[in-house]
């Protein structure tokens, strides 16, 4: 599968450019990914038909419930699109069959819809408890990629936890090179170091997205505010407070106050 994946992941960057739209789809602008709650409406709206149809409900509820489900899976599909383009190619092998299986129970529902709009409500049905069977496999595969393929949740946890109170000694001013980001440990935290001028700006090193390392990418201007890209699926922070300015990491790199002893060592501590 790895030659289509490679060309259908291409063909949607190409697409979808980054921008607004694409932080949009990726969640940016809410903070959270967008596809997981837009896919939970879907099939519980899938989900309630199939059991309207199961305790003899009425059948107009039961029509209504698929529409809104279908009309909601366009949408649903193009955030899960933009999401799975920017993921390794090992997450994109599940998400590309998760993706064929949530077609194929758009296809079912799709169809049963019809034939319920023509009268045939018995094969309408059948073919909902199918739609509903393939769908949950997707989830299924969904909740797989998520939660053991890590491809949906932060990769730079809030690190105040991590972290005695108090300041702490990072490393003299004169060590860290002038305008070039670099990566430093506090214990066991790999941090993002920059120094400009006399100011520092340190950061979590690990992307939220995948985990890439902050310290490797390149310093941009956005709308005249200095941020970091990610050299591996290009999410860009503001270097002020971290913040995201686009996708596809939905949440911000967490920052570190810093201050500067008089015999020029850095200090740290984590924002809370």
């Amino acid at each position: 599968m790895d030659r289509p994946i490679r060309v259908l992941a291409k063909a949607v960057r190409t697409r979808v450019k980054r921008g607004w739209l694409r932080d949009l789809l990726h969640g940016v602008p809410i903070g959270e990914p967008l596809h997981p709650s837009m896919a939970s409406v879907t099939l519980g709206c899938w989900t309630s038909a199939a059991l309207l149809d199961a305790a003899g409900g009425d059948p107009r509820a039961a029509r209504l419930l698929l529409a809104t489900g279908i009309a909601g899976a366009l949408p649903t599909a193009a955030a899960g699109l933009t999401d799975w383009s920017s993921l390794h190619l090992e997450q994109q092998r599940v998400g590309f069959v998760h993706m064929a299986g949530n077609l194929t129970a758009l296809g079912l529902f799709s169809a049963s819809l019809m034939l319920r709009l023509k009268g045939h409500e018995r094969p309408g049905k059948i073919l909902s408890f199918t739609g509903l069977g393939v769908g949950m496999l997707g989830a299924y595969l969904g909740g797989h990629l998520a939660y053991r393929q890590a491809a949906g949740p932060n990769h730079a946890p809030q690190v105040a936890h991590l972290v005695p109170l108090g300041w702490h000694d990072l490393c003299p001013l004169k060590d860290l090179p002038d305008g070039r980001p670099v990566a430093r440990r506090l214990g066991y935290i790999q941090l993002f170091v920059l120094r400009r001028g006399e100011a520092v700006t340190v950061l979590a090193d690990h992307c939220p997205h995948l985990a890439g390392p902050l310290h490797q990418g390149r310093l941009v201007m956005e709308n005249g505010e200095a941020c970091v890209v990610c050299p591996w699926h290009g999410s860009t922070f503001r270097l002020d407070d971290g913040s995201v300015r686009h996708g596809p990491a939905t949440a911000p790199a967490p920052m570190f106050e810093t201050r500067i002893r008089r015999d020029g060592t850095i200090q740290v501590r984590p924002m809370t």
